[in-house]
């Protein structure tokens, strides 16, 4: 495994690079979800499970979130989205690397599914997996819920605490407009859709919506799962996504 870095509009963003011992070979970047970081467990678990598959992984912190440049009350989406924009050039800058496959869960799911959106041909970006994509994150900042918490959706407060993490009034400004749905149909590749059905934080009527608008998707209810795919459902995301990708 190897440390490596990615510089995205003056922030240094920190990731993980693990290659297999051969000359080329091709690589999932993977993106982590809100409120977490690149070694959230099921970001880990499809990491090990890819590599020992002989893929390469690379799995980063987003801006504001782990080892990252940034604080976590200025993220977006859109700033996630240049984020993993900037490692997208970084992979494809590799010469060593086939075929670029993203993988995304919960808000990671969000931004995975955009950035294939404006890339929409395959011919850059040959597979993606949206794991538990957090697509109503723009309905609940339209009607004033942040993961339980309320707030007035017309008079957006300058911040809010949720636990230990203070979200920016600006995250919910830009949630309320983002054009998730329009943007990620435009990807032409193939799409796996993986989402727990006792999902209490991601309806997985996300996920039903996304494999409504893509040309070319499965879609896999895991019966029970949660939002975090915690054992024993974890192992039956990983294969989904191993099987998809390998």
């Amino acid at each position: 495994m190897t440390q490596v870095t990615v510089q995205r509009d003056g922030l240094t963003l920190v990731g993980d690079y693990i290659k297999p011992n051969q000359e080329t070979y091709d690589l999932a970047i993977l993106f982590h979800g809100f409120k977490a970081n690149r070694n959230s467990p099921i970001i880990k678990a499809v990491s090990d499970s890819l590599n020992q598959a002989g893929l390469a992984t690379m799995r980063f912190d987003f801006d504001g979130c782990g080892d990252s440049d940034g604080k976590f009350e200025n993220m977006t989406v859109p700033g996630e989205i240049a984020d993993a924009n900037a490692i997208f050039q970084f992979a494809l800058a590799d010469h060593h690397v086939k075929n670029i496959y993203l993988v995304g869960h919960s808000q990671g799911g969000v931004v995975a599914s955009m950035l294939a959106g404006l890339y929409p041909n395959a011919e850059l970006i040959k597979k993606v997996v949206l794991l538990a994509p957090a697509a109503t994150l723009r309905s609940d900042a339209l009607k004033g819920d942040l993961q339980g918490i309320p707030y007035n959706p017309n008079d957006i407060p300058e911040a809010i605490q949720i636990g230990n993490f203070t979200v920016g009034g600006f995250y919910l400004r830009t949630a309320q407009i983002l054009p998730i749905y329009d943007v990620a149909k435009h990807y032409q590749g193939p799409v796996c859709l993986i989402h727990g059905t006792n999902d209490q934080v991601v309806s997985p009527n996300a996920s039903k919506k996304y494999h409504e608008v893509y040309k070319n998707s499965i879609l896999h209810l895991v019966n029970g799962a949660d939002h975090r795919f915690t054992p024993p459902y974890q192992k039956i995301a990983v294969d989904y996504t191993t099987n998809f990708l390998h």
